[in-house]
């Protein structure tokens, strides 16, 4: 029986959601649309396998064939990356991120991470996160003149603190980072040095960033964002940490694998692995400084003046509003982003100063520059029309009729 007869609450909701993706613009940094085949994998028998341990070494009968699916996936992305070791099975960056610390580190130790006010992530040491809760994190920043990270202020920090453990990597932060930097300073401190580069992962795919495998101990990401692949996560390592990470995710963290979820990671891996995936992360970053280009003209003041990356963080309150406020105009002109702290916030977080916009999707769309300075164009009329209703209704129109002309993969 098809959902819609077996359960036609949850297809309709389902349908509604497609029709959003296709009518509207998707520019919330952190997604992404996959390709079809990567939909077909994560939709099939696999989700009925149980697969508890790694392949050659599982606790139940019957996972011959999944064995040479997480394999593959591994193989595939230890290629992408030239990482010396793989672990596919956790389910989502959070637990990648518990995976590499508890893999090294003891409740307590020190770590040296970005402030999530400025451009951090919960899992690099918010109050309210596991990583918080379990660690004694020291967090370091971005100056105020000019929101480049302070490697001074990292440098320093590490000297006094003396961290198990220094974190590189963001969520909100629109240049590229230098994970040498980073490498020289925990070998200058006897640190361990993680990576979480869950953003922009795709853009080290594509060779368009500086690739941190070499110089890390552990780095994690998620593979949905800029990698246009499942909604998971996985960590790369060092061959000497290969044990405790694997032992960590399984039994330490986690039960059974999603065997669906990882043959969809080993589609991603595969198209990330053609030439053309190379093109896609160039056209990305382009997108985001096209993008960054038209908004600054139109009056928007840019975080760090602009973007190396697939994102841009903007103060809205340049042209009088608040995050909350532009978030729920541009949305309902079909727009979609993010409310997000910038630097230095003198805002809460529920109603910050700013918002956080991506390329990575509209690009997986085929669009190009022409395209996001249009785009640009209506996010400044309905930000600056944000108390029009008539306005933001018409830009919705236009909107709808665009996007026809960019179909979204995997939707018919």
């Amino acid at each position: 029986m098809s959902l819609r007869d077996a359960d036609p609450s949850v297809w309709d909701m389902i349908q509604r959601e497609e029709t959003r993706q296709v009518e509207g613009l998707e520019l919330i940094a952190s997604e992404n649309y996959t390709s079809a085949a990567i939909q077909e994998a994560a939709g099939t028998v696999l989700t009925n396998k149980y697969a508890e341990g790694y392949p050659g070494r599982r606790y139940y009968g019957g996972c011959e064939f999944v064995d040479e699916v997480e394999t593959l996936a591994r193989d595939r992305v230890r290629e992408l990356f030239g990482a010396e070791h793989a672990n596919v099975q956790p389910h989502a960056g959070s637990q990648a991120n518990m995976a590499a610390y508890m893999s090294v580190l003891k409740p307590g130790d020190t770590i040296l991470a970005m402030d999530l006010a400025q451009g951090g992530h919960l899992t690099h040491g918010m109050h309210l996160n596991f990583s918080g809760q379990l660690y004694n994190v020291v967090h370091y920043g971005v100056r105020e003149d000019d929101h480049r990270i302070d490697f001074d202020q990292v440098a320093s920090l590490a000297k006094e603190h003396k961290p198990n453990m220094i974190v590189a990597g963001a969520s909100a932060y629109p240049r590229e980072i230098d994970h040498s930097k980073f490498a020289d300073i925990a070998r200058e401190t006897g640190a361990k040095l993680m990576v979480d580069m869950a953003h922009y992962s795709g853009l080290v795919a594509g060779k368009v960033h500086n690739n941190p495998v070499p110089v890390a101990d552990f780095v994690t990401t998620t593979t949905h964002k800029t990698l246009r692949g499942p909604r998971s996560g996985m960590v790369l390592c060092k061959e000497e940490y290969a044990k405790d990470v694997d032992r960590t995710v399984f039994p330490g963290l986690q039960g059974g694998p999603l065997m669906h979820i990882i043959a969809a990671k080993a589609v991603c891996f595969g198209e990330a692995l053609q030439p053309s995936f190379q093109e896609y992360a160039k056209q990305v970053v382009s997108n985001a400084k096209t993008l960054a280009e038209t908004l600054a003209a139109g009056g928007l003041r840019l975080m760090s003046g602009g973007t190396d990356n697939h994102l841009i963080l903007t103060d809205v309150t340049s042209i009088d509003l608040t995050g909350k406020i532009a978030e729920k105009a541009l949305d309902q002109a079909g727009i979609t982003v993010n409310k997000n702290m910038i630097p230095y916030d003198q805002r809460k977080p529920l109603d910050p100063s700013g918002i956080r916009i991506g390329t990575a999707a509209l690009t997986t769309r085929g669009m190009k520059e022409d395209e996001m300075q249009q785009v640009g164009q209506w996010i400044l009329r309905v930000m600056k029309s944000a108390d029009n209703d008539a306005e933001i209704e018409k830009v919705r129109g236009e909107i709808q009729e665009f996007a026809r002309n960019f179909p979204v993969p995997g939707i018919k």
